[in-house]
Order: structure tokens, then C-alpha cells, then sequence
């Protein structure tokens, strides 16, 4: 029997409140409306910013909440006017971009979103980043998606959605490497060796 049109249980792990350890909890996921999908999170990995929400050092959001944004899943259920992907697709979540519709995502100040798609004890349960992937499925605005390769592995690809693409673009937006260029990268976590890889593809010589 399938889960189109439907509210899947499935379980997930909420921040009740800041400062507190995670809980483990069947929650409700709701099916996508309009421009948006639900995605069925295969792998995620944590990152620092999701462990400063954990410690309530994070300003400004809503709890109780799903965190995590770092991950890949396939897709489970498309919402109307989805036309970038298709259920079975495997699909990274993108935090940047959100719903472009709640006063959040319209303010200037924040990119916070609104937008609520799980409940758990009858409480609604806010997302993080528009991305939430803490949870066995998510939903998340099509414009939150990048389609990938139908064979790449999804427990090692999950980091191509932070991780990677923060120490990669900081080698090739922001401090803009050069050809010849020698480059000093402090730090070779994560984030530090995809900013060598970085540097390396933008020609750097050391």
C-alpha cells in the first residue's frame, strides 16, 4: 500500500528545548504540498552548527525542533508543480534556498522558515533550515533539492550538502584562489580538507 497522499509515522529525534539532549519519537510527516517533496533521509552526518542548536547557543529559534542539514535520501512523494525530480530519485537537501513564502523567508533578518510538516504528541514541530533530516523522512520546497547520480552512495554523498560545499566554496567564492596561488588552510576537519580540494581545483601550487 503506498504512502502517496498520506501522513507517514516514522521515528526522529527532537530538540524539546534548548540545552537538552535529543529525543528519539515517532512523529507524523505530513505529504508535500505545492512545490515541495518528501524525501526519504537515507544518511546524515552532524554538523557543528546542529550540535550549537543542541547546546542553546543558537539565537532565535522555535522549539520543539528537527534539526539536522546534512544528508541524502530518494525521493517518496512529489507535491503538484514539482517538475526538478521524481519519486525514487536520490536527492541531496539544500538549506540554503526556503519557502519564499512565510514571513520568515521573507524577511531580510532571518532564513529561518515556518513551515511545519511534523507533529509528535499532537504538538507541531518546527523545521531547521528547511531541511530537517534528523528524521526517517523530511519535506522540503523543490527549490531545496539537488538531484544526484542514481548510483552515488548516499552515506558517503550526505556531506555534499555542508560540510563539503562550505570549505570548497570559501576556497572558490569567497577567498577566490588563483592558479599558482599558495594557500594556508588552518584547520583539516571536514570543512578544512574540502577547502584544500578547493584550492586544488582552483590551481593553487601549495
Amino acid at each position: 500500500m503506498g504512502t502517496k497522499g498520506k501522513v507517514i509515522k516514522c521515528k526522529a529525534a527532537i530538540a524539546w528545548e534548548a540545552g537538552k539532549p535529543l529525543c528519539i519519537e515517532e512523529v507524523e510527516v505530513a505529504p508535500p504540498k505545492a512545490h515541495e517533496v518528501r524525501i526519504q533521509i537515507i544518511a546524515t552526518s552532524l554538523c557543528h552548527t546542529d550540535a550549537t542548536v543542541i547546546d542553546s547557543k543558537f539565537e532565535g529559534l522555535a522549539f520543539p525542533v528537527i534539526v539536522g542539514h546534512e544528508a541524502a535520501g530518494i525521493v517518496e512523494s512529489i507535491g503538484p508543480g514539482v517538475t526538478n525530480v521524481k519519486p525514487g530519485d536520490k536527492v541531496i537537501p539544500l538549506y540554503a534556498p526556503l519557502c519564499r513564502k512565510c514571513k520568515f523567508c521573507l524577511s531580510p533578518l532571518t532564513n529561518l522558515c515556518g513551515k511545519i510538516r511534523f507533529t509528535c504528541k499532537g504538538k507541531p514541530v518546527y523545521h531547521f533550515f528547511g531541511t530537517s533530516t534528523f528524521s526517517q523522512y523530511t519535506v522540503v520546497s523543490d527549490i531545496n533539492l539537488a538531484k544526484i547520480d542514481d548510483d552515488a552512495n548516499l552515506e558517503r554523498v550526505c556531506l555534499l550538502g555542508c560540510g563539503f560545499s562550505t570549505g570548497y566554496g570559501a576556497a572558490i567564492n569567497n577567498a577566490k584562489v588563483t592558479p599558482g596561488s599558495t594557500c594556508a588552510v588552518f584547520g583539516l576537519g571536514g570543512v578544512g580538507l574540502s577547502a584544500v580540494m578547493g584550492c586544488k581545483a582552483a590551481g593553487a601550487s601549495r
